[in-house]
C-alpha cells in the first residue's frame, strides 16, 4: 500500500483507518520524513508537508504536541532506546483521530541520540472500542497537559527575562491555549508591561490604559485581585469606551484578565485573549486561575533573584578598577564578564598600577568561588597586592605579601593570579605565577608563544603550607608584541580538556586585529560565545606601543625565544623582506650572517631569548644598523681560534662582514651591534 498513489481526501480518513506508515528522523539535520502511508495516516498530500516537524503542526494541536514532545524527551534523557505514545490528530474535516507512534532511537558511542526511526498508525478503532474517552476526559487531559508543559518550562526560567521568554518565545501561547497575551507588573501607580505577543497586542502597551486608577479590566483586576472573564470583548468595549478603537484592531473574541497575586500582594497582570471563544466553562477558568498562580509565583522568585543580582553585581563593579590608566609606549584594555549562572559575581579580577621607575604592573587572578563573599575577597585582596606593587617590591615578594595577606583574612577561599611588572622602555618582563594560567604573547609577524613562566603555590594555600616562593622569570616584549594574560574562565569548558581551549585562545589571539581593545572584543565575540559562559571570565591586553621609526629611518623588532627553534628561520626572512623593501637587498647576505651568528651565540650562552633590532641611520651616510640584546651581563670577547678549533670565530666574521660593530649596556644586560654600509660609500 506505500507505493499506491494517495486517495482522494474524501476517502482519505476511511482508507487511513487501517494505514500504518512509517518516520526517519535526522535530529542533526532537523527533518522528520514520512513515507506516502504516515502522510495518510497525518492526513497530509504529499505536496502540503516540507520533511521538517513543525509541517505537522497544522494537523497536531498544540496540546497533543506537548504531550508527544514530552513522551519523546522523556525516552531520549533516561536512555531508553524507544518509546511509544498515543496522541491526536486535526483531520482535515475537523474530526480528530487518535494516533499511536512508536519510535526507535538510535544512539552514538557516546550515548548520546543522533536519529529516531519508527511507525505511525491510526489507533482509532483500538482507543474507541477499548479507551473511550468522554469529552469532558479529553478536555480535562489538554489542560493537564497544557499546565504540565508550562509549568516545566517556567521551572527552568531564573531571571524576569527568562519568564517572559517562556510566555512570549516559542510555543509561550501555544502552553496557555491563548491568541494573544499582556503581562505586566505594578510599578507605583501603573502596570509595567514587560511581555505581549500575539496580533496587534503592540497597542496595548499604551500608559493610559495601565493605570492602576483607570476602570480598565486588566487594572481592576489587580486592584481587586478578582479575575474578569469576558465572553464577548465587543460588549466589553461598549461599556468600556476607551477599549473601543482597540477591540477593533485585534480581531479576537474573548479574554481573561488575571491577577497575579504573590504572597497575598498583587505583583501584576495577566490578560489572554482568545479567538472563536464564547464561553469559559469551570475547567478553563481553573486552567487560567492555575496558570496565573503559577507565573506569579515564578515572577517572584525571578524579580528577587534580579534584585539579588543587581545588588551583586554592583558590589563587584565597586571592586575593579573604576579606569584604567594610560602609559606612554603602551595601550591597555580590559574586559570582565560574570557568569549567567547563580548571582552572577565571583571573585575574577583584574588591575593595572603604575610602578616606580617608570614600570607598570598588570595582574589578573581569581578567587576560589561565585558569590558575594568571593568579591568582597577579590576587593580587598586586589587592593593589597595594588598596595605591595606600589611599594616597589619585586613580583616575587609582592605575590608572597598577598598570601600572607590573604592567610591573616581568617577565610578558607585561596586565590589565583599571574603579577607581572613591565618596563616599557626596554621591553623586559619579570613574571610570576600563582597558581594560575601564564601569559599568551603574540609577536609582530602573528606568531603566538606561551612563555613558560615558572609558578607557586596559589595564594593563601601558600602560606598555610610554608611555601611561599614564587621565582620570576624574565622575558622581553619588542614594540607592537601584545602580552594577555586571562582567567581560566575563557579556556575551560565543561567536559573539555583545558588544552582544546587554549588552542582556540591561541588561533583567536593569532587571528585577531593588532589594536589591544579591537583584540578585546574579538576574544570575547569569538569565545565568551563558543563557551557559554558558565564561569567568570577576567581579560587584559597590553601591546607594546609599535616602533616603526620614521620614512627616512625605518626601523623593526622581533623578539627570538630561547625555546622556539623556527624563529631563527622566520626571522632571517623578515630581515631580507624589510632590507628589500628598504633598498639595501644587497647588504641582505652579510646582515644575516652577522644576525645568525649574534643570535645563536645568545640563545647557547645565555638563559633567555633575544631581541633583535634592525633599523636604518640616515646620516652622515645611510647604512644599517643591527642590534641584538640579551640580558647576560658578560660581555663577548674576541679569540683566536686554532685550525681545527669548532667555535670561537663569531666575531672575527662580525668584523668581516660588517663596516663597524660595538658592545653597549642595556638595563641588566647588554646590546651587541654592528653597521652595514652599501658598497662605494665610503670608509
Amino acid at each position: 500500500m506505500a507505493g499506491r498513489d494517495l486517495p482522494p481526501i474524501g476517502a482519505g480518513e476511511r482508507l487511513a483507518l487501517n494505514r500504518m506508515g512509517s518516520f526517519d528522523w535526522d535530529l542533526a539535520r532537523g527533518t522528520f520524513a514520512l513515507d506516502e502511508a504516515a502522510l495518510a495516516v497525518f492526513d497530509l498530500r504529499a505536496d502540503e508537508y516540507d520533511g521538517s516537524p513543525k509541517s505537522l503542526s497544522c494537523r497536531v494541536p498544540p496540546e497533543e504536541g506537548l504531550r508527544l514532545d514530552a513522551a519523546v524527551t522523556e525516552a531520549m534523557r533516561s536512555g531508553r532506546s524507544s518509546y511509544g505514545t498515543y496522541f491526536q490528530v486535526r483531520r482535515r474535516d475537523g474530526i480528530r483521530q487518535w494516533t499511536h507512534a512508536r519510535g526507535r532511537i538510535l544512539r552514538d558511542e557516546q550515548g548520546d541520540p543522533y536519529r529516531v526511526v519508527g511507525i505511525v498508525r491510526n489507533a482509532a478503532t483500538e482507543l474507541t472500542e477499548f479507551v473511550s474517552i468522554s469529552p469532558i476526559e479529553a478536555g480535562r487531559r489538554r489542560l493537564s497537559t497544557m499546565v504540565q508543559g508550562a509549568t516545566d518550562a517556567l521551572a527552568k526560567a531564573v531571571t524576569v527575562d527568562d519568564v517572559t521568554d517562556v510566555l512570549i518565545g516559542e510555543g509561550g501561547l501555544e502552553r496557555l491555549g491563548a491568541d494573544g497575551l499582556l503581562l505586566g507588573l505594578v510599578d507605583g501607580g501603573s502596570l509595567r508591561i514587560i511581555a505581549l505577543a500575539g496580533d496587534s497586542m503592540q497597542m496595548m502597551a499604551d500608559p493610559e490604559l495601565n493605570r492602576l486608577d483607570q476602570a480598565m479590566p486588566l487594572p481592576q483586576a489587580v486592584l481587586t485581585q478578582q479575575p474578569h472573564f469576558v465572553t464577548s470583548l465587543r460588549d466589553l468595549a461598549h461599556r468600556v469606551p476607551g477599549l473601543q478603537e482597540y477591540v477593533r484592531h485585534w480581531g479576537l473574541d474573548a479574554a481573561a484578565f488575571l491577577p497575579l497575586i504573590a504572597q497575598a500582594q498583587s505583583i501584576g497582570g495577566l490578560a489572554l485573549f482568545y479567538r472563536g471563544r464564547s464561553d469559559f466553562p469551570y475547567e478553563d477558568r481553573n486552567f487560567c486561575l492555575g496558570m496565573a498562580g503559577i507565573i506569579a509565583q515564578s515572577l517572584q522568585r525571578a524579580i528577587l533573584f534580579d534584585q539579588e543580582r543587581e545588588f551583586a553585581a554592583g558590589l563587584q563593579s565597586a571592586m575593579l578598577p573604576r579606569r584604567i590608566p594610560k602609559f606612554a609606549g603602551a595601550e591597555i584594555a580590559v574586559r570582565y564578564h560574570a557568569a549567567w549562572t547563580g548571582r552572577e559575581v565571583g571573585g575574577d579580577w583584574y588591575d593595572v598600577m603604575p610602578l616606580p621607575r617608570g614600570r607598570v604592573g598588570v595582574v589578573v587572578g581569581d578567587v576560589q568561588g561565585h558569590d558575594t563573599h568571593a568579591a568582597a575577597i577579590m576587593g580587598q585582596l586586589r587592593i593589597a597586592l595594588r598596595a605591595y606593587a606600589g611599594e616597589g617590591h619585586s613580583p616575587s615578594t609582592v605575590l608572597a605579601r598577598a598570601s600572607r595577606f590573604l592567610a591573616d583574612l581568617d577565610t578558607d577561599r585561596f586565590a589565583t593570579c599571574t603579577y607581572a611588572q613591565i618596563d616599557l622602555t626596554s621591553g623586559g618582563v619579570r613574571a610570576v605565577r600563582a597558581g594560575h594560567l601564564g601569559p599568551l604573547i603574540r609577536h609582530t609577524d602573528g606568531r603566538i608563544g606561551w612563555p613558560h613562566v615558572r609558578g607557586g603555590l596559589p595564594l593563601g594555600l601558600a602560606t598555610e603550607f610554608a611555601q611561599e616562593e614564587y621565582p620570576e622569570t624574565r622575558l622581553d616584549l619588542v614594540p607592537g608584541e601584545s602580552f594577555v594574560l586571562c582567567t581560566d574562565g575563557l579556556v575551560e569548558e565543561s567536559g573539555m580538556d583545558i588544552s582544546a581551549g587554549m588552542d582556540a585562545l591561541a588561533e583567536a589571539v593569532h587571528t585577531g586585529p593588532e589594536e589591544a581593545e579591537k583584540l578585546s572584543d574579538h576574544l570575547a565575540d569569538r569565545l565568551w560565545e563558543r563557551w557559554g559562559t558558565g564561569d567568570d571570565v577576567a581579560l587584559l591586553v597590553l601591546r607594546r606601543s609599535p616602533d616603526f621609526g620614521t620614512p627616512q629611518a625605518p626601523r623593526i623588532h622581533e623578539y627570538i625565544h630561547q625555546a622556539d627553534p623556527e624563529g631563527l628561520a622566520e626571522t632571517r626572512v623578515v630581515l631580507r623582506k624589510a632590507l628589500d623593501a628598504w633598498g639595501f637587498g644587497d647588504l641582505a647576505d652579510d646582515v644575516e650572517l652577522a644576525a645568525g651568528e649574534l643570535l645563536v651565540n645568545v640563545l647557547l650562552h645565555t638563559e633567555g631569548g633575544a631581541v633583535l633590532t634592525l633599523e636604518v641611520l640616515p646620516e652622515p651616510i645611510r647604512r644599517i644598523r643591527l642590534w641584538v640584546k640579551d640580558r647576560s651581563s658578560a660581555w663577548p670577547r674576541r679569540r683566536t681560534p686554532g685550525e681545527a678549533a669548532t667555535s670561537g670565530r663569531g666575531l672575527l666574521l662580525i668584523d668581516a662582514v660588517s663596516a663597524r660593530w660595538g658592545v653597549e649596556p642595556r638595563g641588566d644586560g647588554k646590546a651587541v651591534w654592528c653597521e652595514f654600509e652599501p658598497a662605494g660609500a665610503g670608509a
